[in-house]
C-alpha cells in the first residue's frame, strides 16, 4: 500500500510539474504528462511501475475524459458530420492494417501473424490524446472536432473487433468465430441502446437533483457510481480472458459517457452546475491516464543501433501516418488545410497501439526487435501530433484573419 501511494504522489507532482512546464514553453501540456511518465517510468528513472490499480485509475481519468467530451458535444454538429466521421474511421482503420500488414509480409518477410499483429497496431487512434490537445488548443466545440470523436469511436470499435480476431488466431492458431461474434454484438447492443439509457439516466439525475435532493455531492457520486456499475457489466458480458474484458470495457463504460454527457444538456444551467462538481475530479484523474501512456514506453528496450529497426520503423511511420491522414483527403467541401488538421488528429496510436504491441510481445509473436519498432512507431506517432496540430490551427486561424480582412 505505502509503495501505491508514493507511485501516486509521483505521477500526480510530477503531471503537474510538466504540464506546467510545457505550458509555459508553449508546447501541448498533455505530451508534458505524457513525458512526465517516460521520465519516472522505465524509459529513464524506472521510479514508478504500472500496476492494475494505477491502470484502474487512468482508465477511471479516460472515461471522466469522455464523459466531459460529452458535455461539450454539439450533438447537430456530430449528426451532421456523422458521414465523415464514417468515412474517415473506416479509411484510417482499413488503409493502415492492410499497407501495415502488406509491408510486414511482402517487403520485410515477417511471418502471418507478426505481420497481421503490426497491421493491427497501426489501426489505432487514441481518442484521449487527441481529444486533449484539442481542448488545450480551444477547438473541441468545432466541426473538426466533431468529425474527429465520431471517427475516433468508430475507429476503436473496429480495433476492438481486429484484437479479439487477433488474439484468437494468435493463442489458438485459428479464429473463434463465436467469440468475435459475441463480441460485435455486444458493441452492436451498446450503440443502439446508449442513446436510450444515456437519456433515462440524464432524466432521473436531472429530477432528482432539482426536487429530492437533501445532501450535497450527489452528482459526483452517480457519476463515479455509474462508471464502477458499468465497469462491472463490462466484466460480466467480457470473456474470462483480459482481451473480451478489455473489449466490452471500451464498449460498455468508456463509449457510454459520450452519449450520457450529450444527452445531460437539455438544461445549460444545470450543465454548468454538473461541470463545476465533475470538473475537480476530471483534473485529478485524466493526468494519470496521459502519465500511464508515457509509463507504459520502455525506450531502454529500442536498439537505435539496429538497421533493421531504422528500416522498419521508417516504413511503418509513413504507413502510420498516411493512413489516417488520406482518409480526410477523401472528404468534399473542405480546404487543404483543414483535412490536414483533421487527418493529423486522427493519427496519435497511443494507449491502443501499445495494448496491441504488448499482446504480441505477450504472446512471443514479436521478438525484442519486432517489438520495439512498434513501440517506437507507437511513441512518435503519439508525440509528434500535439506540435503539428498546434501549427495547423495556427495556420488556419492566420488564413481566417487574412480572409476576413
Amino acid at each position: 500500500m505505502h509503495e501505491f501511494i508514493l507511485s501516486l504522489l509521483i505521477i500526480l507532482v510530477s503531471a503537474r510539474i510538466f504540464a506546467e512546464i510545457f505550458s509555459y514553453l508553449k508546447i501541448p501540456p498533455v505530451l508534458g504528462e505524457v513525458f512526465a511518465g517516460i521520465l519516472i517510468g522505465p524509459s529513464i528513472l524506472g521510479i514508478v511501475e504500472v500496476n492494475e490499480i494505477i491502470k484502474i485509475i487512468a482508465e477511471i481519468g479516460i472515461i471522466l475524459l469522455l464523459f466531459e467530451v460529452g458535455l461539450e458535444t454539439d450533438l447537430k454538429k456530430l449528426q451532421k458530420e456523422g458521414t465523415k466521421s464514417v468515412i474517415v474511421a473506416l479509411f484510417g482503420a482499413i488503409v493502415p492494417f492492410g499497407l501495415g500488414f502488406a509491408v510486414s509480409f511482402y517487403m520485410f518477410n515477417l511471418p502471418l501473424i507478426v505481420s497481421l499483429f503490426i497491421g493491427g497496431t497501426l489501426t489505432a487512434t487514441s481518442i484521449g490524446i487527441t481529444v486533449r490537445v484539442l481542448k488545450d488548443l480551444g477547438k473541441e466545440r468545432t466541426s473538426l472536432a466533431q468529425i474527429v470523436v465520431g471517427a475516433a469511436v468508430l475507429d476503436d470499435v473496429i480495433g476492438v473487433i481486429l484484437l479479439v480476431i487477433l488474439a484468437d488466431f494468435a493463442l489458438t492458431g485459428e479464429v473463434n468465430i463465436e467469440n468475435t461474434i459475441r463480441i460485435i454484438i455486444l458493441v452492436a447492443l451498446f450503440f443502439a441502446t446508449a442513446p436510450v439509457l444515456a437519456a433515462i439516466m440524464s432524466k432521473f439525475i436531472h429530477v432528482y437533483d432539482r426536487r429530492y435532493r437533501r445532501v450535497p455531492g450527489f452528482i459526483p457520486t452517480i457519476i463515479i457510481s455509474l462508471i464502477l456499475f458499468f465497469a462491472y457489466v463490462a466484466h460480466l458480458f467480457g470473456a474470462p480472458e483480459i482481451i473480451g474484458a478489455f473489449a466490452a470495457g471500451i464498449a460498455l463504460s468508456r463509449r457510454f459517457f459520450l452519449p450520457f454527457g450529450i444527452a445531460l444538456k437539455a438544461d445549460p444551467h444545470f450543465v454548468e452546475k454538473l461541470e463545476t462538481q465533475m470538473r475537480p475530479l476530471i483534473f485529478l484523474f485524466t493526468p494519470v491516464f496521459f502519465v500511464t501512456v508515457g509509463l507504459s514506453m520502455n525506450l531502454r528496450e529500442i536498439d537505435f543501433s539496429s538497421l533493421t529497426f531504422w528500416l522498419l520503423t521508417s516504413v511503418l511511420i509513413i504507413v502510420a501516418v498516411f493512413g489516417k491522414v488520406g482518409g480526410a483527403y477523401l472528404l468534399k467541401n473542405m480546404n487543404g488545410l483543414k483535412k490536414l488538421i483533421l487527418g493529423t488528429s486522427m493519427v496519435p496510436r497511443g494507449e491502443v497501439g501499445l495494448i496491441f504491441a504488448e499482446l504480441g510481445r505477450s504472446a512471443k509473436i514479436f521478438t525484442n526487435e519486432i517489438y520495439s519498432a512498434v513501440v517506437f512507431v507507437v511513441i512518435i506517432t503519439t508525440l509528434l501530433p500535439p506540435f503539428l496540430l498546434k501549427y495547423l490551427f495556427r495556420l488556419e486561424e492566420n488564413r481566417e484573419k487574412e480572409e476576413k480582412s
